[in-house]
């Protein structure tokens, strides 16, 4: 290491380097005899430690320079290499031209973790530049190889060396120290270097000669430069400061800022500069300069300037005076605080401050004054610096300050809650930390505090509000997480300013529930939060609610302990306390409520295990207090009725009708009661109430009635009171019938009547039952008969048998008797009868060939045809089809005429298309800002000109150019763009590079980059190929997102996280809906949505309305304009109730609720029944989403993955679609006419229930009117989720499309794309950007093909590259880069290739090689059959066997020419076409040689004689037949697809037209206004009415401050001004003028359409808005 030595004397002979070389008693003037070899090692050590300490000077130089502490100098060699320190030292003088953010790895840690990388030359090449920035001579420069190879190191650190002169010369550096001599290295330090130097074989740069090289390389006359520098430095060396300042000021010294009134300080500054110059170069003990200039042999005699100040030292020093003379002014100054001085010294140039801003010198002055207070003494330069950049700091963070307040407060006012939140997060707004799911409170709070205070916000407000705002949105947090615990904490937080929040742990639960209730409350409305009022009106009603049932508890003890007592009245007491809230409580029931508490009571001890006194809770109270009530009436109209009964029998007038009237009163609770036995009735009843008068002596006024409880209820008869204890004195009456005997009497006499009526009604069935009894009999005996025969059932049988037998074989005895009588004759008879027979037949069938001749060759034909298709059904299912088989369809594998002509139509499509897409994307653009200039147009914000500027630009609009390829480029210009061939299509086939990529950049990005790049780079999916890459893109990025997704559900609930899908913006979703909502998918939609839409808009008879205060007010609107009289309601409701009050209100809005839910479930049939027609990529995108979610979150309800995908299906893809379909091309809408109001209300109705149905969320809270349509949501939820369910229903990507990793080996054209400049440069520049993350892996193929390409270039050097532009000589800068910006959107078709492809002669690539040889042997087998594939291999091949194969070649031959020649993109691969010419049996020979090669890798087996590759051929056929089919379905749809977009061009070119009529018609209106103005200003008289008459016509309601009576003192004057459609209103109090306000019609309008029927004019007086309109419309435009 090196180590200072600045005691070191060296004149006693110590040698700097290791102090132990030369003999310290040696005579030090004479050299030592030493050999050669010795001088020559000594001489190279000497020259090693030189080289150490540059190197050590170098580095103390830049560690100055960068304020960075760097390697020790035994590494620095290392330690430069990468660069960064170099591109550092190159910011510390140029930032300008080296920004750190351009230093590749700044902080080293791919350095340092993987070591070199090719962009650690980019900082080598910053630095360079920044010495050329700064005019550093070239001559000093090094090699960046010098650098990053360590070729030259010494030439590096000879460089650093100069830039340090050179810089000190500026100014703008300090001067590097010169060391030698100084530091010590070990011996085996100088060693290493020495060998190092060795190394390199170079010859080390002579660092002493810096300064007069810097002075050779000024375009100046050297002798004059240098006889003025050594004129200095003579009078410097006299220390004549006159002298000196003359020589200074010689003109051919060249230099500058030399001030005669510092002569002084510069003689003194100089000579001490000259003094220590002189002593470094002494630093060399003499005995050492005598051997090294012995050594040199011929070398270079030591340098003038070894002992003299050179020009740029002189100037540096000079700079360095002039600096501290400057500092002491501004301290003199500073003290003096005179801050004009200040300034004016700052701003000096020579002084080189840097960032001096004069706005900020109030900072300055506080900031050095600071400074120098804390020092205690003046500042140095670079304290000045650091103070000025210190108060710019405090400076830009006050103004930044007060813009971030103000950007908060209009971001506040334009209502934007995103805005508001980006604005309130912004570091320089300086408040308390905000949370990003707290958006909407912020805005919403914010917003009502500002109304409130009428004023903007001041920081202290904000700061205020913000801090208890964030602290309600953790309290909103805290409930997402369901803990309690997490909710009280959150409101105890200090920051809440939340009152009488109670730390206890009961009440936290109590909070969290009620929390929770009010903000389901919100959320029904669309709100999800709670605000802080909300939160503290909850503390309040959980803390009532506490103290209410401690009070309750009390009181209920209270009960419990009167019941115990015993007494009524005390318990009677107790139940009606105030707090134990109980209801009905009689207090003349008092001794039932008693009893029966008291059995309750003693029911619970007897049923509880527990042996302490049970007490009765609250409901058991009011449950017993309801019950005794209602025994209590009941037994009131009992006894009421039992005493009406008794009176009517002791009546003499007493009829059966009268007793029938008492005995059925329900009160009574009599039953078995007959109208017909009335009078049996009365007779029984009547005699026995003569029996009770019989009895007893007692006839008090109380009857006594039992309770089935055992209590007595005691009924005074003749006062009809009641009381259940008996009072004193008083007497039973014993001569009442009770109840129980009245139903005693009345059953028996029912009984009897109903047994009578019995028997005398069922006289037929009696007879019925006696017939059936007996028939019953006669059937038991049969029974019984048949029963004897079953059981003798095998007895019968085998007599039965036997007797057939016997019968039998008498018969076939007589038979074989007489048979073998008759033999002979017996055969010859059969004989003739079989030959009879049998000529007969052949006859017969003879003849019947000969009548159906032309059927059986129908049925040859037949079987030909049914082998035909048996073999075609081998070729398409089976494993593994034989040899025969597949060679009857060879043929398929051949490109006919129209495979050519398909060809070449659908490349050609596929560039229309993609360019069509690009040209109505830009004339959209076009004519959207069309509209905003018209717009601007209205409100006068622009001039007609613009406007008709803009116009001739639409007309004047290039729609495309045709797009360059590789095919017109020069031989040296094609490697850029093959290398972005490679590279896209490696982006194009491996969808993690993009898919990582899109997470990876700002999610702002990511909408343009999925047009703008991946729709290109996919060709909009015009094919199947790119169709199915496109989707597998999605696929991967869909499942990485949903893996962050579930990262971040560690930290969180799995569910509320997956939820997120619905609630958030997830961008795949949202990308995928992007795109099947484009050119492919907008058939769907429009195929799905279309009729129904029509239906709806072309059906001026609906009008759905369904919001009850928007009803009201066009229901009053409507009334006060066809009257033309104020009505007498009020203008505004504050709720849907009142609203729905009116009964016109309620059957309109009933009536719209009827229909929309007719037309929703009209909407949602179908929307079922066309299932088919969603796109296949929407519906597989969903089958994605439900399978990833399914395994990632295993804990979440089937129910809640069915409503995300149905939120993907229906409000991401199909909403949209319907709330606007203008905007979606469902309906064609003309340019000239929108869509009403109506219409598109009526719409977002049906969408809305919709929405619900999607959902499965009912309507309730603010939306109770709608609650109707509940039934339907829910049933139609269910059908909504079994539609989802077939909707994930659909096949994966590769059976959909066939295709596989080898299909692009397979398919005879090669991919193409077309992108422009500006797309290829912003990927290009985005994968660089992103490297690291789109492909973590080192060995990833992406950073060969990143590293081929380089750094991203420049618009205008990948144009020149392209040759697309080459700048003409007169074109001017702003019109080269406006021709610039315009062919940066120039297309380019890139024929997208695989580097990675193995060249056509390399067999070690098996799969390959499989390929090639499957392609001859297709060759062979066409032209040469054979069962198996060895057979025809090794079968020699006929003469026109050869021939065929010639002719089949030339035939390609002459096909491929003409593709080629119409098209370069559908040319063959060369290898294949090169081995298919060549003879018939050495292709055998080549298969032969390939299929061996294959078998030994496993690929191929001789054992099945090769069958894989004769299955492999018949994949084939089979999947160009898919092909074929695949190719015309893809024209079908392009050709589609370029009509719907020459439609949509069509639509534009109709707006552009009408765009012009209108311009035409401004134009016109411009020149005919002069005309008109005159005539304008006889109508534009003003009116003038009193307040009072107003207030007669119902225009004004009130003035506040005036009574009605004082309305005739006002006077208005209503005037119209320059501006149409602008009237001024003057307010006029006793003649005196008071007040103007200018109203704008088209506001009234607008008022009047928004329902507000009543507004403020000069913040007084309350105005009808209805009339005035009318008022207005009558006087001024004669309506």
């Amino acid at each position: 290491m090196a180590t200072t030595n600045g005691d070191t004397d060296l004149a006693d002979g110590h040698n700097p380097q290791n102090g132990a070389v030369y003999d310290p008693t040696a005579d030090p003037y004479v050299p030592e005899r030493q050999s050669a070899d010795d001088m020559d090692e000594q001489r190279n050590k000497n020259i090693a430690y030189q080289y150490l300490c540059h190197l050590e000077e170098a580095k103390k130089w830049i560690e100055a320079c960068i304020d960075e502490e760097m390697p020790p100098t035994t590494e620095l060699e290392e330690g430069l290499r990468n660069g960064v320190y170099l591109a550092k030292l190159g910011h510390y003088y140029a930032p300008s031209k080296v920004p750190l953010k351009r230093i590749y790895d700044r902080e080293q840690t791919k350095y340092t973790s993987k070591g070199l990388h090719f962009r650690h030359t980019d900082n080598i090449n910053y630095w360079l530049r920044s010495m050329e920035d700064v005019g550093l001579p070239q001559i000093f420069y090094p090699e960046t190889t010098d650098v990053y190879d360590r070729k030259n190191m010494p030439r590096v650190v000879y460089c650093v060396h100069a830039l340090s002169l050179y810089l000190f010369k500026l100014g703008k550096a300090p001067q590097i120290q010169n060391l030698y001599g100084k530091v010590d290295f070990t011996e085996e330090e100088i060693s290493i270097m020495q060998m190092e130097l060795e190394k390199y074989g170079i010859q080390m740069p002579a660092f002493g000669k810096i300064g007069g090289i810097l002075a050779e390389n000024m375009s100046v006359d050297e002798a004059a430069l240098h006889a003025a520098v050594i004129a200095i430095n003579e009078a410097v060396e006299r220390e004549n400061a006159d002298e000196t300042l003359g020589a200074l000021q010689n003109a051919n010294a060249l230099l500058v800022n030399v001030d005669p009134e510092d002569k002084q300080e510069y003689q003194n500054e100089l000579f001490s500069a000259k003094e220590e110059k002189k002593e470094n170069a002494l630093n060399k003990d003499p005995k050492k300069l005598a051997e090294e200039q012995s050594l040199r042999e011929g070398e270079v005699d030591s340098d003038v300037y070894d002992t003299l100040l050179t020009q740029a030292e002189i100037q540096g020093n000079i700079n360095k005076v002039n600096i501290a003379l400057e500092v002491a002014s501004l301290n003199e100054a500073l003290e003096n605080q005179n801050a004009n001085v200040v300034l004016k010294a700052l701003s000096n140039k020579i002084l080189g401050l840097k960032n001096v801003d004069p706005d900020n010198i109030e900072w300055y002055m506080k900031e050095l004054q600071a400074a120098r207070d804390a020092k205690g003494q003046r500042l140095d330069k670079d304290e000045i610096q650091a103070s000025i950049n210190a108060a710019n700091a405090k400076a830009k963070s006050e103004k930044d300050l007060s813009k971030a307040v103000a950007d908060i407060n209009a971001a506040i006012c334009a209502e934007n809650s995103a805005e508001t939140l980006k604005a309130l997060k912004r570091p320089e707004a300086n408040l308390p930390k905000v949370h990003d799911n707290g958006e909407q409170l912020y805005q919403s709070e914010l917003k009502e505090i500002r109304d409130t205070n009428e004023e903007d916000l001041n920081h202290q407000q904000l700061s205020v509000a913000v801090q208890v705002l964030s602290a309600v949105v953790l309290i909103n947090d805290a409930l997402n997480t369901g803990s309690s615990d997490e909710t009280i904490n959150a409101l105890l937080n200090p920051d809440a300013a939340l009152d009488d929040v109670e730390s206890d742990l009961s009440y936290a639960e109590r909070y969290y529930s009620t929390l929770t209730a009010a903000r389901q409350t919100k959320a029904e409305d669309g709100i999800n939060f709670l605000t802080q009022e909300e939160v503290q009106q909850c503390i309040e009603i959980v803390n009532q609610t506490v103290h209410e049932e401690q009070e309750r508890i009390l009181a209920i003890t209270a009960i419990n302990e009167a019941i115990d007592e015993g007494d009524a009245d005390m318990t009677l007491s107790a139940l009606q306390m105030q707090y134990a809230k109980l209801n009905d409580v009689e207090p003349h029931e008092a001794v039932l409520y008693q009893k029966q508490l008291h059995a309750e009571k003693e029911k619970k001890a007897a049923n509880s295990e527990d042996e302490s006194d049970p007490m009765l809770w609250l409901d058991e109270i009011q449950s017993t207090v309801n019950s005794c009530n209602k025994t209590a009436a009941d037994f009131n109209k009992l006894a009421y009725g039992v005493a009406l009964i008794n009176t009517v029998l002791s009546s003499p007038d007493a009829t059966p009708e009268s007793v029938m009237k008492v005995i059925t009163d329900s009160g009574v609770g009599l039953h078995s009661i007959t109208a017909e036995c009335g009078a049996e009735y009365l007779k029984e009843l009547t005699a026995a109430k003569k029996a009770k008068d019989l009895e007893g002596d007692e006839d008090g006024d109380w009857v006594c009635h039992t309770t089935k409880d055992g209590h007595n209820y005691y009924y005074n008869i003749k006062t009809n009171e009641s009381a259940w204890v008996l009072p004193e004195g008083a007497a039973l009456n014993c001569h009442q019938l009770t109840k129980e005997e009245i139903q005693a009497i009345l059953t028996r006499v029912t009984s009897a009547h109903d047994r009578q009526l019995l028997f005398k009604s069922n006289e037929d069935k009696i007879i019925t039952l006696q017939a059936h009894t007996r028939g019953m009999i006669a059937r038991k005996s049969f029974h019984e008969r048949m029963d004897f025969i079953r059981r003798q059932l095998p007895a019968i049988i085998k007599l039965q048998s036997w007797l057939k037998g016997v019968t039998q074989r008498r018969i076939y005895k007589d038979r074989l008797e007489y048979l073998n009588t008759q033999e002979e004759a017996t055969i010859k008879v059969q004989s003739l009868a079989r030959m009879m027979a049998a000529r007969n037949k052949y006859k017969k069938r003879q003849q019947y060939f000969r009548d159906h001749v032309k059927e059986v060759v129908q049925i040859q034909a037949f079987f030909r045809s049914n082998q035909a298709r048996n073999d075609y059904h081998i070729l398409i299912s089976s494993n593994n089809p034989p040899l025969k088989v597949v060679r009857k369809y060879m043929h398929l594998l051949d490109r006919n005429e129209m495979d050519l002509s398909e060809e070449l139509e659908l490349h050609g499509l596929k560039a229309k298309v993609v360019k069509q897409i690009r040209s109505n994307v830009q004339l959209e653009n076009d004519l959207s800002a069309m509209d905003i200039k018209i717009g601007l147009l209205v409100k006068n914000r622009i001039t007609l000109q613009d406007v008709v500027t803009h116009s001739k630009k639409l007309k004047t609009a290039d729609m495309g150019r045709p797009a360059s390829g590789i095919k017109s480029l020069s031989k040296e210009k094609r490697h850029m763009l093959e290398s972005y061939q490679h590279l896209f299509y490696q982006l194009q086939t491996n969808p993690n590079y993009l898919a990582k990529l899109i997470f990876a950049m700002p999610q702002v990005k990511t909408t343009k980059f999925l047009e703008s790049v991946i729709l290109s780079l996919y060709n909009y999916a015009a094919n199947q190929r790119e169709e199915y890459l496109l989707l597998k893109l999605f696929k991967t990025a869909l499942e990485e997102e949903i893996n962050h997704l579930l990262i971040g559900a560690e930290k969180g609930s799995k569910v509320d996280k997956m939820m997120e899908i619905i609630t958030g913006n997830p961008m795949v979703i949202k990308m995928v809906v992007t795109f099947n909502r484009g050119a492919k998918g907008q058939s769907s939609l429009r195929s799905i949505l279309q009729p129904l839409v029509k239906e709806i808009m072309d059906d001026k008879n609906i009008n759905i309305n369904t919001n009850p205060i928007d009803v009201y007010k066009t229901w009053i609107n409507q009334q006060e304009t066809e009257t033309g009289e104020a009505t007498d309601l009020p203008y505004e409701v504050s709720t849907a109730a009142a609203a729905m009050g009116h009964n016109e209100v309620t059957n309109r809005v009933q009536e719209s609720i009827t229909k929309l839910s007719s037309l929703s479930d009209k909407f949602l049939s179908s929307i079922i029944a066309a299932i088919d027609d969603i796109p296949y990529g929407m519906r597989y995108i969903a089958k994605t989403l439900r399978n990833s979610l399914t395994e990632k979150f295993p804990d979440a309800a089937s129910d809640d993955i069915l409503k995300i995908v149905g939120n993907l299906i229906y409000y991401r893809f199909m909403n949209p679609a319907i709330v606007a379909p203008d905007a979606f091309d469902i309906v064609d809408v003309g340019a000239q006419k929108g869509m009403t109001t109506e219409q598109r209300r009526n719409l977002g109705s049906i969408a809305k229930v919709l929405q619900s149905v999607a959902s499965g969320k009912t309507f309730g809270g603010d939306s109770d009117h709608l609650s109707g349509l509940n039934k339907f949501v829910l049933n139609a939820h269910e059908r909504f989720k079994a539609f989802c369910i077939k909707v994930c229903d659909v096949p994966e990507l590769d059976d959909r499309f066939n295709i596989n990793e080898y299909s692009d080996f397979v398919n005879p054209t090669k991919p193409v794309v077309y992108m422009s400049v500006q797309e290829i440069l912003d990927t290009h520049a985005l994968l660089m950007e992103h490297e690291e993350i789109v492909a973590p892996e080192t060995d990833d193929r992406l950073h060969e093909l990143l590293s081929d390409l380089g750094d991203p270039p420049s618009i205008q050097d990948l144009i020149v590259v392209l040759s697309l532009w080459h700048a003409p000589v007169d074109t001017n800068e702003q019109q080269a880069e406006a021709l610039l910006t315009n062919l940066a959107k120039s297309e380019i078709s890139l024929t997208l290739t695989n580097k990675f492809e193995i060249a056509g002669d390399d067999d070690t690539d098996m799969v390959q090689l499989f390929i090639r040889t499957k392609r001859l042997l297709v060759d062979v087998i066409r032209v040469q059959p054979g069962e198996t594939v060895p057979q025809v291999l090794k079968t020699p091949a006929t003469e026109e066997q050869k021939d065929e194969h010639i002719a089949l070649v030339s035939k390609r031959v002459k096909q491929d020419e003409k593709a080629t020649k119409d098209d370069d993109k559908l040319q063959r691969t060369m290898s294949v076409l090169h081995d298919s010419k060549l003879p018939l049996e050495s292709i055998k020979r080549k298969i032969e040689k390939n299929l061996a090669t294959l078998e030994e890798a496993k690929h191929v087996s001789s054992s099945d004689n090769y069958q894989a590759m004769v299955t492999s051929i018949a994949h084939d056929i089979r999947n160009q037949r898919r092909y074929r089919n695949q190719r015309k379905q893809e024209l079908l749809k392009l050709r589609a697809t370029m009509n719907g977009l020459e439609s949509k061009s069509g639509f534009y070119q109709e707006q552009i037209d009408f765009y012009n009529k209108y311009i035409e018609t401004c134009m016109l209106n411009l020149q005919t206004k002069t005309k008109k103005s005159k005539e304008s200003k006889k109508k534009n008289e003003a009116i003038k009415y009193t307040g009072a008459r107003l207030h007669e016509k119902g225009i004004i309601l009130e003035i506040e401050g005036l009574s009605e009576n004082q309305f005739k003192n006002v006077l208005f004057e209503i005037s119209p001004v320059a501006l149409a459609g602008t009237f001024e209103v003057t307010a006029h109090f006793l003649g005196v003028k008071m007040d103007t306000v200018q109203i704008v019609f088209s506001d009234l309008l607008q008022l009047q359409y928004d329902g507000v029927a009543v507004m403020k004019m000069f913040s007084r007086a309350k105005v009808n808005v209805n009339l005035l309109i009318f008022l207005l419309n009558k006087k001024f435009y004669g309506k």
